[in-house]
């Protein structure tokens, strides 16, 4: 159930608070008060497409929160499947809307708006000004024939489901395996020469990087000589050398250090750095005597390195890459040469998932067929209560070429209004306003199979009046007694069967204009029906009237 609607700087609705509760809540108020602003904020907040013009002149950001009561052990379940906590039984759903973007959060943890549509197909249906026109689709009166099925068609279609996944895999499969012949023999040629060639090249780890250093220096032994010279020049060359400049320093020392101990320190070290030249001078005489440059070794190697450059740019550009390539290469010619016994195999597999998904289409098909009589009774009666005189309803069903993931059927509602009509499609019977009606007789019939706790209706009682009005009234009142509903209306008859009435309002001050929302008291709905009632002008006629209509509405509703 939606407890609380929370709106800040949303168009024209400044801040807005709303409690809500169980029941039949109505929303009233005079034509542009801003009734569809409360509902298209609603609809933001659940994931909804909702743009930055939305924000209120001179506000940073719009905000909408929605917070919900969770309390059915099921639909906890589902919602912790979805990794959604329902710590006190509540979840708390918002959006911010900034220029450019928007954050959407479930209990303060950002999620993506289709987390967010997920998660609120779960606990809040919203019926829109024109959603009634999506019944004359043959896929949403198929939806609510399976909704009408309850649980039985619901395990029926998720077996549908899966059954159909696995007979596509297997379909797959089977297409891959079928192969044209001498289309078979080409890729087996090519496998063929692309396997010797990564084998024959006969690759090790790490042998392209040493090649390469080794190239590096080869190419480059004229200047590394020139530097070795001149490096050997600077340490052991010249009148006097460093070493021999070195060696007197560290005499000099020596001789003073018998004067001063301060001295010996010094002395330690020129006789360490002289260890280290001599050391130097040994590994450059060294590094010199085993640099040598010979011209067969080099062209040797430049030429593996072309060869091993040449393999990592077709396959991988690096040794574990071209060795996965080979796998690959090797798994898909085993593929290939055993490919008469798996497509035997694959055809075995693929046959019997046939059956299986035609097993599962023909389930699901009877048990369609064993709701259809019921839901046509249902759905007639609970039309007629909506001041339909006349009602004949007829469900058709029909099987479609192939089965598809939700079955095989194709079901159809066919209707007459007017006796001796013969029942026709929705379409081309009914009109927008007798569709509001029809969805409304639908709502209430299902009230009671579906699991989703709040319904939301904007001005489902447009074009209608009159004992018409009273009827729509009655049906709202009706689906109150198992659901959470929310109305958005401009009719006193179903003002007056609400449980719960709010008004909403515009109201301009400071040279600014804003939309808000407040619960009615007994006598403030009084007064709201009476201006529903007579208008601009209200009499004590009028007030008395809608005093008596909501006394009738009370008798109504516990009668019941």
């Amino acid at each position: 159930m939606l407890l609380n609607l929370h709106v800040k700087n949303f168009a024209l609705i400044e801040e807005a608070d709303l409690d809500l509760g169980s029941g039949l809540n109505v929303l009233t108020g005079e034509t542009g008060a801003g009734k569809s602003l409360l509902i298209d904020a609603v609809g933001a907040a659940l994931g909804g497409r909702c743009g930055s013009d939305v924000i209120r002149h001179g506000a940073p950001f719009a905000y909408t929160e929605l917070v919900f009561e969770v309390s059915e052990e099921e639909k906890k379940e589902q919602l912790h499947a979805m990794d959604i906590s329902t710590e006190y039984d509540c979840i708390v759903i918002s959006r911010k809307i900034l220029p450019g973007r928007s954050v959407h959060k479930i209990n303060d943890e950002t999620v993506t708006s289709q987390k967010v549509r997920a998660v609120t197909a779960l606990l809040l249906d919203m019926h829109g000004q024109h959603e009634h026109q999506s019944l004359i689709r043959k896929e949403k009166q198929l939806d609510i024939l399976d909704q009408f099925g309850g649980a039985e068609i619901e395990r029926a279609k998720e077996h549908m489901a899966k059954a159909y996944s696995a007979y596509m895999n297997a379909r797959k499969y089977l297409e891959s395996l079928t192969m044209d012949p001498e289309e078979r023999r080409r890729e087996l040629d090519f496998l063929s020469y692309e396997i010797s060639e990564i084998e024959e090249a006969g690759m090790k780890e790490g042998e392209l990087e040493e090649l390469e250093r080794k190239f590096r220096r080869m190419n480059n032994a004229r200047r590394i000589g020139e530097s070795l010279a001149e490096a050997e020049n600077c340490l052991t060359s010249g009148e006097p050398s460093a070493e021999e400049l070195l060696s007197h320093a560290s005499k000099c020392i020596a001789g003073i250090a018998s004067m001063d101990e301060g001295a010996e320190p010094l002395m330690e070290i020129l006789a360490q750095t002289e260890d280290l030249l001599s050391e130097a001078v040994r590994e450059l005489y060294s590094y010199k005597e085993e640099l040598t440059f010979d011209p067969e070794e080099f062209r040797e190697t430049e030429e593996r390195l072309d060869e091993l450059h040449r393999i990592h740019s077709k396959y991988g550009s690096s040794y574990e890459d071209v060795m996965t390539a080979l796998a690959d290469r090797k798994q898909r010619e085993e593929e290939l040469l055993a490919a008469e016994d798996r497509k035997k195999e694959a055809e075995t597999a693929f046959a019997e998932q046939e059956k299986v998904l035609k097993r599962c289409a023909e389930e699901l098909t009877l048990l369609r067929k064993r709701q259809i009589p019921m839901l046509s009774e249902r759905l007639a009666s609970a039309i007629r209560e909506l001041n339909f005189p006349y009602v004949e309803l007829f469900i058709r069903q029909e099987l479609k070429n192939a089965p598809a993931r939700d079955g095989q059927d194709a079901v159809e509602f066919l209707i007459s209004l007017n006796e001796g009509e013969e029942e026709k499609p929705l379409a081309s019977v009914a009109s927008g306003g007798e569709l509001s009606r029809i969805m409304l007789a639908i709502k209430a019939v299902l009230a009671d199979k579906d699991e989703i706790p709040t319904l939301i209706f904007d001005e489902i009682d447009t074009g209608i009046s009159g004992r018409t009005a009273q009827k729509v009234s009655e049906k709202l009142s009706e689906i109150g007694r198992f659901r959470q509903v929310i109305c958005i209306s401009h009719l006193p008859q179903i003002a007056a069967m609400a449980d719960h009435h709010y008004l909403i309002e515009k109201r301009s001050a400071a040279g600014s204009t804003s939309t808000q929302i407040r619960a009615l008291n007994d006598k403030e709905t009084v007064e709201e029906l009476a201006r529903l009632l007579g208008g601009s002008e209200i009499t004590e006629t009028v007030y008395q009237n809608a005093h008596e209509m909501k006394l009738l509405a009370g008798k109504k509703k516990h009668s019941r």
